[in-house]
């Protein structure tokens, strides 16, 4: 395990990079063309590290975009977490795809966890974009906060492109609010203006996701710098003409997405990814990402042939460090474990 400090300062707790050499994986789930998917999920080497649940340990309400996770007893007992987490699936994925990890960690955190696992963005929507499935899973979380009013945090947990989603859907569910001031999401939505700046200037401010305090913000192997570039998508071995070819095609198998990841995007004259390094006038990337008190990425040091360990963990080829034996004794149970152990409350 490698602990870095987070690149946003000033951080209230350092960034965690767990590098493992056997990536954790998760079911492809599509409700059309099977046989392409399998073909797909083949050539990914994803492995199923999905696990059976205890129906009578869990309560799962199935809601308009996705599944909300708690306790079964304390759900019986009426008692409210507070803290709310919002699991993102990546490319082709589903939310499916998290229940083992939402699993155990309603077991570990009983009383004090809120799992919803986000289903907007699945299967070949997830080809549309990362600005539009930031958008669709705004729009939920917003959509979950008003079923749930009792929740005061949030937190946000991501797998692979579902990363760089949530990054986006944070910036539009940011907000800079007076200490003394709730936000009413019942009223409100992502297309009305939240301008506070004069109150601002009178008491202090507090940084709110969805109205809620922003807690913990995890991703696990997520291209945050891209799938452009060498090394980056580790399938294609390095090799100069295979990488220029995958970014000139990726539109071709995955849509807008492959040009967000290839940095070929021009809707706006500069590409999704790198605006998103920075605030900007409609969207505080950075911001809101600073907000959180704890943010982490998890990245796989080998054998990930779709995301390359320098994207996922955020550094130059250069700055990655030598492959330790023991990480090879890590595998994906034990990075959700760990996920859990180190959550934030």
């Amino acid at each position: 395990m490698i602990a870095a400090v987070s690149p946003l300062s000033p951080p209230k707790h350092t960034a965690v990079f767990i590098h493992t050499t056997n990536p954790f994986s998760f079911p492809l789930h599509s409700g059309a063309d099977p046989a392409k998917m399998d073909w797909i999920r083949k050539r990914m080497n994803f492995r199923c590290f999905n696990k059976r649940t205890d129906s009578k340990v869990l309560k799962v309400e199935v809601e308009s975009g996705g599944e909300d996770f708690m306790d079964a007893a304390v759900a019986e007992a009426r008692v409210s977490p507070q803290h709310l987490v919002i699991m993102v699936n990546g490319i082709i994925g589903s939310s499916a795809d998290w229940r083992y990890a939402a699993d155990q960690f309603v077991k570990k955190l009983p009383d004090k966890i809120l799992v919803h696992r986000s289903e907007c963005n699945h299967s070949k929507l997830t080809f549309d974009g990362v600005d539009l499935m930031g958008d669709r899973l705004a729009e939920e979380v917003l959509a979950v906060v008003r079923h749930r009013p009792e929740v005061r945090k949030i937190s946000f947990v991501a797998h692979s492109l579902g990363g760089l989603v949530a990054r986006y859907a944070i910036a539009r569910l940011y907000e800079n609010l007076p200490k003394s001031a709730h936000s009413n999401l019942t009223e409100n939505s992502l297309d009305e203006e939240h301008t506070n700046s004069m109150h601002c200037l009178e008491q202090p401010c507090e940084a709110r996701i969805a109205g809620l305090e922003p807690v913990n913000f995890i991703t696990f192997a997520t291209p945050h710098l891209g799938s452009r570039g060498n090394k980056q998508l580790p399938i294609l071995c390095g090799l100069p003409f295979l990488e220029r070819r995958a970014s000139q095609t990726a539109h071709l198998i995955v849509g807008r997405t492959g040009k967000h990841l290839f940095l070929t995007d021009n809707d706006n004259g500069i590409p999704l990814l790198l605006q998103m390094v920075n605030d900007s006038d409609g969207l505080r990337f950075i911001s809101a990402l600073r907000a959180f008190k704890r943010r982490v990425v998890y990245a796989n040091a080998n054998y990930d042939h779709i995301v390359g360990w320098g994207t996922s963990s955020i550094r130059r080829q250069n700055e990655l460090p030598k492959v330790k034996s023991y990480w090879l004794n890590s595998d994906g149970a034990d990075v959700v474990f760990h996920m859990i152990d180190n959550f934030l409350l």
